[in-house]
């Protein structure tokens, strides 16, 4: 994190400069290896019981439900209508089909919590 360009030189503790480093990508295998590391489950366990919860939650937002992790957030799917679009690059007009989105919307504790800031408790 040296700036050789900066005559002042910042200390940001470990966790925090670890969540502010935009170029690392949490996988499943990361998320296994997590589990194996703090709740003792073999490794292949662990990997299953990752594999079991994305599988749950994937299902029944594939379903159209909402999913809400409390303290993390919601997942949820949306219906968006036909509408018409423009090709950006020759300006024709094009129909864009009705389709499903899924949306994540943070809860205010993760809000606060990407932030740096103390949230109280929520649902």
């Amino acid at each position: 994190m040296a700036h050789s360009h900066s005559a002042a030189k910042m200390i940001v503790p470990e966790t925090f400069s670890a969540a502010v480093d935009t170029s690392k990508t949490v996988t499943r295998a990361d998320l296994a290896e997590a589990v194996y590391a703090k709740v003792g489950l073999s490794r292949k366990e662990s990997a299953a019981l990752v594999e079991m919860i994305l599988g749950e939650i994937s299902d029944t937002i594939a379903k159209g439900e909402t999913v809400k992790l409390s303290s993390f957030g919601s997942f949820v799917v949306r219906s968006k209508g036909e509408r018409i679009g423009r090709n950006p690059k020759t300006g024709v007009e094009v129909p864009i089909t009705p389709r499903r989105v899924m949306v994540f919307k943070p809860s205010n504790i993760m809000k606060a919590r990407i932030n740096g800031e103390e949230a109280g408790t929520e649902d």
